[in-house]
């Protein structure tokens, strides 16, 4: 088996303030004067459903107050994803929601943005941005999000639709027709903690290309085999569906039965910082739960690749990575 921290990796679905180093949100923490709940600072973080994992992440959010304080999230993001071996990421991160918060739409983006031109710079990392909006909130809010993702154009490549699925996309309507007509890719959550009539909603209405989570799209084989006939790719995450209590144990995990429907699948992390578990640590822990050969782990990076939103020479150069680390003789010590 070969190492996997070298095998060129793409990451699809992960939120910038889940990835947050514990020791970093523990700095800002004090230096805000803001006292962090256990599920923040303990180890083996788990949930009973999407709310309580929504309402622990606010404690993140609310940490993140100062332009330094997003310089330095997306700085160390470069740091850290470049360090697993991903070359090519694409993060979501809820702008408008920050800024309302602070007062100045416009200044967490702008030193996020900052923060990853410096991270990018000093690690030899591509990093491209999603601009995420929940449901729960405002079709206001969600207009705001767009408005920001245009005053950015080129650093902005996308918008998502998060957060609770229980909350219609019919409401955003709108915002998603003027995102499509400005050029911005689409891609929502579904299939996630609601079935296949939240995935349906997002192919429609939501005119998504990709399926953020997508993991139940199983429990409808005719949905299935259409979003395999299209070739919609799955942002999967596992161990994020185990620790917010969806899926009970990770070896129950749909991933295997995934890939033996045909459909396009790519791994993830999506909340690191509360999962414990980086990139390539989900690329061994399904190596190992599931048997995946490495030859099937280069699939799934080449699919992620191919399933991004780089331009065609990163991905060419993402092929000739992932062909080269297929190519080079396996190794006695794995990471």
């Amino acid at each position: 088996m070969r190492d996997l921290l070298t095998l060129p990796k793409t990451h699809l679905h992960v939120h910038l303030e889940s990835t947050l180093r514990r020791a970093t949100l523990q700095e800002i923490a004090t230096k805000h004067g803001i006292e962090l709940p256990a599920s923040l600072t303990s180890d083996g973080a788990s949930f009973q459903g999407f709310r309580a994992f929504a309402d622990a992440n606010s404690h993140i959010r609310d940490c993140l107050r100062e332009p330094a304080d997003f310089r330095r999230m997306a700085r160390e993001f470069c740091a850290d994803e470049a360090a697993q071996g991903t070359r090519y990421a694409e993060i979501r991160f809820t702008a408008a929601a920050h800024g309302e918060r602070l007062g100045d739409l416009a200044m967490p983006l702008t030193a996020m943005l900052e923060g990853l031109d410096a991270g990018q710079a000093a690690h030899g990392i591509e990093v491209q941005v999603i601009l995420d909006h929940s449901r729960r909130r405002s079709v206001e809010r969600a207009q705001r999000t767009l408005d920001l993702a245009r005053r950015f154009p080129g650093r902005v490549i996308g918008l998502d639709m998060a957060g609770e699925e229980t909350y219609s996309l019919a409401p955003f309507a709108q915002v998603i027709a003027e995102a499509k007509d400005a050029g911005l890719h689409l891609v929502h959550h579904a299939g996630e903690s609601c079935g296949p009539p939240s995935i349906r909603e997002a192919l429609t209405l939501g005119r998504t290309e990709r399926l953020g989570h997508g993991f139940r799209v199983l429990e409808d084989r005719e949905l299935a085999a259409e979003v395999a006939d299209r070739g919609i790719p799955l942002e999967v995450s596992p161990s994020s569906n185990v620790t917010l209590g969806l899926v009970p144990e990770l070896p129950s995990h749909p991933l295997p039965d995934l890939l033996a429907a045909g459909l396009v699948v790519t791994l993830n992390t999506d909340i690191p910082n509360f999962t414990g578990v980086t990139l390539t640590e989900e690329y061994q822990r399904v190596r190992d739960t599931f048997g995946l050969t490495d030859p099937q782990l280069a699939d799934l990076a080449r699919d992620a690749a191919d399933a991004s939103f780089a331009s065609p020479e990163t991905k060419a150069a993402l092929h000739r990575g992932i062909d080269a680390w297929s190519a080079a003789p396996p190794v006695t010590a794995m990471r």
